[in-house]
């Protein structure tokens, strides 16, 4: 991605890995905006106004709530609502017959918007156990658009989480192009597969790429007749190269950093892609 974004132009960059954001290492931004994601709600039980009647205990389906909570002038304890546990249903609330249990919205992480040397990046960072990490998606993905509009920017270019859930679904809804990251290994076959028959529920155009191809020949050998036998397009190979950890050290890409062979790979993938972009743009 750091790559890629040194390579394209006209483009606005999307961190929308938010569970383990990354980019920014790489990028270095520098924060020019940012926001707290308010992606759901919270119970909390009001201390004072319980009555210790147990109903919230007795409707809650994941151990959430505890009758271990400070006094108050009516009953010598109170219950709790343990925040971790919490899965914010509201359930409780609902049946709490004194209205002593608040729901209220809570604070599941930040996003930001920020200048980096390759343009502007919309990335967040999502809070520890947190929840809607989609919906964090959804909101990255909108400031990301509106800032291609705002600046007449025709690419938006999205990082996304591994696997199949929210994040991902998130991540690729709507998008041009699907690039699959793999590896040759059994596992990242089997993950390719997984992406592959996401994008193609949702009618995405797919293509792959593989990571560090020359460690297992075999077993690119066996991705590439996979994909062919899928009809999905292999864009590229990208060579084990230890420049890349040297790169990152240094927090550039590798294409800033050399023209070794992850270097030049990389590059022969981007051109691969922006033909591929151009011809679905045509189409």
């Amino acid at each position: 991605m750091a790559s890629f974004a040194s390579l394209a132009e006209d483009k606005v960059l999307a961190d929308c890995d938010v569970d383990a954001a990354d980019l920014h290492l790489v990028l270095s931004p520098k924060i020019v905006h940012r926001e707290e994601f308010i992606g759901g709600k919270s119970a909390a039980v009001a201390a004072d106004q319980c009555i210790g009647c147990g109903k919230c205990a007795s409707v809650c389906r994941f151990d959430a709530i505890s009758f271990d909570g400070p006094a108050n002038d009516v009953v010598g304890k109170t219950y709790r609502i343990d925040p971790i546990a919490c899965e914010g249903c509201g359930v409780c609330a609902y049946f709490c017959p004194v209205d002593a249990v608040v729901f209220s919205p809570s604070i599941n992480g930040e996003w930001f918007v920020s200048e980096t040397r390759h343009g502007p990046m919309v990335h967040a960072k999502l809070g520890i156990a947190e929840e809607n990490s989609g919906k964090l998606v959804t909101t990255i993905r909108r400031e990301a658009n509106r800032i291609a509009e705002a600046n007449g920017l025709g690419l938006i270019i999205i990082d996304g989480s591994p696997g199949i859930g929210c994040p991902v679904i998130a991540s690729i809804t709507g998008a041009s192009l699907v690039l699959i990251v793999t590896e040759p290994t059994l596992s990242g076959l089997h993950d390719l597969d997984r992406v592959a028959d996401l994008a193609e529920h949702f009618d995405i155009q797919t293509t792959v790429c593989v990571n560090k191809s020359d460690i297992n020949p075999e077993m690119t050998a066996r991705i590439r007749e996979h994909c062919s036998e899928r009809n999905i397009d292999m864009l590229g190979e990208i060579h084990y190269d230890t420049a890349v950890t040297r790169a990152q050290i240094q927090e550039r890409s590798v294409v800033e950093y050399d023209r070794g062979s992850a270097s030049s790979d990389i590059r022969s993938l981007w051109d691969a892609v922006t033909h591929r972009l151009a011809s679905t743009a045509n189409s």
